[in-house]
């Protein structure tokens, strides 16, 4: 199997990108990888590697550049290649930490939609305190939906989660500002008599303030107010671990306990860290596409090239386009 590499996308590339692709080849003996990017500039982190290639790429899609026209102008750029190696057949994944936006327009207008699929998402898995993580889609892929949007979210994201997260019958949430039904805007009302129809295990709405308590394996709501969700999330976390630096550093006292439960807290954070679980998936494109995070290092690199490969291994695609095909959430 060959995965695509975008070796130029991301803060830390090419450096952190090149060392992920290297863990993931050696924690994967059926994965080749292919790394597109400017040979010049990625050489001196590169390690000779009977399955690893390097792809000459004379372009680089900036994090300021307008997304579809980069897309559409910069035909070498490493992203670009990428996405056309998995449209070709030539690679069965692609994996990317760079501009978000472009990576969508590469997955839309290259890799291409799976047929009956009205709207891609953005899917990360996100975690919960009992490590599990769940997965929560539409991330920002698109800010406005359709309640038919939402029931094909749901449908794709329990797909992932029971193949790729090996998670039986995995419990499919709404988003909503309560947890009745009835509750919420035009948009919550329609899609939760939608989910009650799809072929999945919805279990209505559940809150925000649950999420990270693993109320549901799937969590389903509009690209606006996920992106808003995660923000939020990402930004408590931060925020949670920057007052606990402090606290533990104000005295002599404090310093003292913190040496006691360093590795406690290092755990901690690292059970926080959604790069653990791999990146976003971009649900509902012709073959796997992950967005890692713009700062991912090499860790995070290779949970993405983790997850691609499962993907593939499991036929998520393939099996999207066959229940979608079916017309089940319609």
């Amino acid at each position: 199997m060959i995965i695509a590499l975008d070796g130029m996308g991301g803060d830390h590339a090419p450096g952190e990108i090149i060392a992920g692709a290297i863990e993931s080849l050696s924690a994967f003996n059926d994965i080749h990888i292919h790394i597109y990017g400017d040979e010049q500039k990625m050489a001196p982190f590169l390690q000779a590697h009977d399955r690893l290639t390097v792809v000459h790429c004379t372009e680089k899609i900036e994090a300021e550049d307008e997304p579809v026209r980069a897309i559409r102008r910069k035909k070498d750029a490493s992203m670009v290649r990428m996405a056309q190696a998995v449209k070709d057949g030539e690679a069965a994944a692609g994996v990317s930490a760079g501009n978000t936006g472009a990576l969508m327009a590469a997955g839309l207008f290259i890799v291409g939609r799976v047929p009956g699929i009205e709207r891609p998402a953005l899917a990360p898995t996100l975690p919960t305190i009992d490590g599990k993580g769940f997965v929560m889609l539409d991330l920002g892929a698109n800010a406005d939906a359709k309640p038919s949007h939402l029931g094909q979210y749901a449908v794709m994201g329990s797909i992932y989660t029971e193949k790729v997260r090996g998670i039986e019958n995995p419990k499919v949430g709404l988003l909503n500002i309560g947890t009745e039904e009835g509750k919420g805007n035009e948009l919550t009302k329609a899609a939760y008599d939608v989910l009650a129809e799809a072929p999945i295990n919805f279990i209505g709405n559940v809150e925000a303030r649950d999420l990270l308590t693993g109320v549901a394996d799937v969590v389903v709501t509009d690209g606006f107010t996920g992106n808003m969700v995660l923000k939020t999330i990402e930004g408590t976390a931060l925020g949670f671990f920057s007052m606990l630096k402090d606290v533990y550093t104000s005295s002599m006292k404090t310093k003292m306990s913190a040496a006691l439960i360093k590795e406690d807290l290092r755990g901690l954070k690292k059970k926080m860290d959604y790069s653990e679980y791999g990146g976003a998936g971009l649900f509902g494109l012709n073959a796997p596409v992950i967005k890692a995070h713009g700062s991912s290092n090499a860790n995070a690199i290779f949970n993405a090239v983790r997850q691609a490969r499962t993907m593939a291994k499991h036929q998520v695609c393939e099996t999207i386009r066959d229940t979608i095909g079916k017309g089940q959430t319609t």
